[in-house]
């Protein structure tokens, strides 16, 4: 697998795959993150092309999942206020955002999350309650749960994982 920026051309491919990810997560007990509001939409994946940091995975010449990532100091404004506990770290971090596979590889999401870690070394990244799926991928690839944080798009609280390099033993 490989990871490259992503190009207007993607889009639809894109919406393929993030339509695949909110009919997976409804199947799987989660269906008020993304379902509703029929998450992402697609000006904002073109903004984020637009802006350089949207990325995708891919295998075998083809696009299998695909997510955003930007590294910097505080650049998440929603990650600013995170009740039950805090983060970790106040050093520069990066952020992945809106990650979905369309479910022919495995591990594809492991991969897009080490391929973001090993860019900047200290990542940030939240999900909703009921996304048991992703919450297990961050733990299993040494996030720690750090709190709660809350997001713009809808009221459901969001844990909040974070990733060191320099606290790993």
């Amino acid at each position: 697998m490989e990871i490259r920026k992503s190009t207007e051309q993607d889009i639809p491919r894109m919406m393929e795959i993030y339509a695949r990810a909110r009919a997976f997560m409804a199947e799987h007990g989660n269906p008020n993150q993304w379902g509703p509001t029929n998450w992402p939409p697609e000006p904002l994946i073109r903004q984020d092309i637009a802006r350089g940091h949207s990325y995708v995975c891919v295998h075998e010449g083809r696009v299998v999942g695909t997510f955003f990532f930007i590294s910097g100091e505080d650049i998440e404004p929603c990650y600013r206020d995170i009740t039950d506990g805090a983060w970790l770290d106040d050093s520069p971090y990066g952020v992945v955002h809106r990650i979905a596979s369309d479910g022919s590889v495995k591990g594809v999401g492991a991969f897009c999350i080490g391929w973001a870690y090993d860019q900047c070394g200290h990542i940030r990244i939240d999900t909703h309650g009921d996304n048991k799926v992703m919450q297990n991928l961050v733990k299993k690839l040494g996030f720690v749960h750090c709190g709660t944080i809350y997001v713009e798009e809808d009221n459901y609280p969001r844990l909040a994982f974070e990733k060191i390099r320099r606290l790993r033993n």
